[in-house]
């Protein structure tokens, strides 16, 4: 791995006001680490969990049009750092997420957020549970999501929340439960 910082590649968006589908979220995205592969379809695959969070999300809170959400694909170096710096741990994590308002606002945007997710992590979390890295991208990007709309899971009911909603969302998109078979994720836990 090279010492040199990563070239960001900025993913222009479809200019329209608001997001896919209409629900809007616009999803800039930027690509640090080109190992991430495609753009367009990286793109592509934010686009549409922004759209499945935000359909899901407008029965909660009022989302403005043109919401905008950033969507950071790093390395495990860039995120460790932003970990370290931001929650005090020193090492790396699949995804953090930077909200720009408070929790329990109930109308959101113009700026949702900031999501940061680290390549090596998401790749070796995927191969160790057989799962696709563009599936556990999407769930990585939903989680991400929900944190930046108030969800939280430092108890086992909010666990337990969180964990339906994105595997409902999941599944509108396609993707199997990620939590099959496993107890509520907590506040602390590995990877988060």
């Amino acid at each position: 791995m090279s010492n040199a910082a990563p070239t960001p590649v900025a993913v222009a968006d479809d200019d329209s006001e608001d997001g896919p589908e209409g629900l809007g979220l616009v999803v800039d995205l930027i690509v640090e680490d080109e190992a991430w592969g495609d753009p367009a379809a990286l793109q592509a695959l934010a686009d549409r969990a922004a759209a499945a969070v935000a359909a899901t999300m407008e029965a909660e809170v009022e989302i403005l049009p043109g919401t905008e959400v950033a969507v950071v694909l790093t390395d495990d170096a860039a995120i460790r750092a932003l970990n370290r710096d931001h929650r005090g741990i020193d090492k790396a994590t699949n995804v953090l997420s930077f909200p720009m308002h408070e929790p329990d606002e109930a109308v959101v945007g113009p700026l949702l957020g900031d999501i940061i997710v680290a390549r090596e992590t998401v790749t070796r979390e995927a191969d160790e549970a057989g799962l696709s890295i563009e599936h556990h991208l999407a769930h990585m990007l939903v989680h991400g999501l929900l944190h930046l709309f108030g969800h939280d899971h430092g108890e086992e009911d909010e666990a337990e929340t969180m964990e339906a909603l994105e595997t409902a969302i999941l599944g509108g998109l396609g993707i199997a439960d990620p939590y099959a078979g496993s107890e509520p994720v907590r506040a602390g836990s590995p990877g988060d």
